[in-house]
């Protein structure tokens, strides 16, 4: 395992980090206790050293507590989890909502604590006027909380505004070969770097989707430029994210202890720079490739869901993209089967109100309802809307 340095304090932080959130079982927001332990074993075992998790994965923060204190291993880890600030009205939620998850996690102290999907600068401003500057100096001083972050999920430009806003240890940004431009970027990971901040890499698989579900022409690039190291889709990726030394850790929700293996594998020769000129030109054909097929920029992390109207909002989105990256009929096909179109209560996209909830949700800041509209468009037109629109609400 490549190890590399926290700038902000020294510590040695494994190349691959363990997103907790999509344990086996999380889709029902009952993550599988077993498959946790399995997986954080597995993890530990490999040299992974950072887990992170957070207030609002259903059931997650439980099931870590519950892992690493049955396993023995929180002395072994930097743990990391995150301040639902949304939920937070008056002073006095912070403590509550910490002492909560100290609580689900069994332990006395969170070493790396984010302020949760941060997308503008006055969600922060807010914060600051319930007091969170002078909360985060009292826990940190009492050794509860060994660094302070924020994940972000905002636009280019209030970024810097957000690494000047306080004295941040780290920052968590979404990045990969497909979002060099979107949301923080390289801009963002070069000026976090610049301010001396680790910067923790969250989807650099785009939700799965640089890894099985690329375009068939993006894979063939792949294919053929593969060599003993990089072998799959998935290999790409990540090597992409490690080879900038601006990055000091990437997080990979693995599912199991054999994707535990083949990534920490991978992470062994994550070494910066490690990218020749021509596996970065493959790249590049790939990103154009993927970028003419990629319709929408869900990443299927479910924060829209529960629908009031039952509509698979994530699958949806993976059907439409599906169809302009290997045919209308492969999309419909998983159109069909995830609005359950065969049963009596078929959840369409034309079941949706508009009432906004899940714009409201999401991270990618993605219009929902206008999407939604687009895949309507795409899978249920003419006759075929009124026939299934029909069957929706006998």
């Amino acid at each position: 395992m490549q190890y590399r340095v926290n700038p902000k304090n020294g510590d040695r932080i494994s190349a691959l980090g363990l997103g907790c959130m999509r344990f086996p079982g999380y889709e029902l927001g009952r993550p599988s206790q077993r498959a946790a332990e399995e997986i954080i074993s597995r993890a530990v075992e490999r040299g992974v050293n950072y887990l992170d998790t957070a207030y609002l994965y259903p059931g997650n923060e439980a099931c870590v507590g519950e892992a690493l204190q049955k396993l023995g291993l929180r002395d072994r880890v930097l743990l990391a989890t995150k301040l639902p600030h949304a939920s937070c009205k008056r002073p006095g939620d912070f403590d509550r909502f910490f002492e909560e998850q100290l609580k689900r996690l069994k332990t006395d102290r969170v070493d790396y604590y984010l302020i949760h999907n941060v997308t503008s600068p006055a969600q922060w401003e807010r914060l600051c006027r319930l007091g969170i500057e002078d909360w985060i100096r009292r826990q940190k001083t009492a050794g509860r909380i060994r660094q302070i972050g924020f994940s972000f999920h905002g636009n280019a430009g209030d970024f810097p505004v957000l690494l000047d806003a306080f004295s941040w240890d780290f920052c968590q940004i979404q990045y990969n070969y497909a979002n060099e431009r979107y949301q923080a970027g390289t801009a963002g990971l070069l000026a976090a770097a610049e301010r001396g901040l680790a910067v923790f890499v969250m989807e650099p698989l785009l939700g799965g989707r640089l890894a099985g579900r690329l375009p068939n022409a993006a894979k063939r690039v792949l294919q053929d430029a593969a060599d003993a190291r990089l072998r799959t889709p998935a290999d790409w990726a990540l090597a992409w994210v490690w080879n900038h030394p601006q990055v000091t850790m990437l997080l990979s929700g693995m599912g199991s202890p054999a994707e535990v293996d083949a990534n920490a594998a991978l992470a062994d020769d994550a070494v910066p720079g490690s990218l020749s000129a021509e596996q970065l030109a493959a790249i590049s054909r790939v990103v154009g490739i993927f970028q003419a097929a990629n319709r929408v920029p869900c990443t299927g992390c479910g924060y829209c869901m529960p629908c009031p109207r039952g509509v698979p909002i994530p699958s949806a989105f993976a059907a439409y993209n599906a169809s302009y990256a290997h045919g209308w009929m492969t999309g419909l096909q998983q159109y069909f089967t995830a609005s359950a179109v065969r049963t009596a209560e078929p959840r369409l996209v034309s079941n949706c109100t508009k009432c906004g909830k899940c714009k409201r949700h999401c991270p990618q800041g993605i219009d929902i309802p206008a999407c939604l509209d687009d895949v309507r468009h795409r899978f249920q037109p003419g006759p075929v809307d009124w026939v299934l629109t029909r069957m929706a609400r006998s």
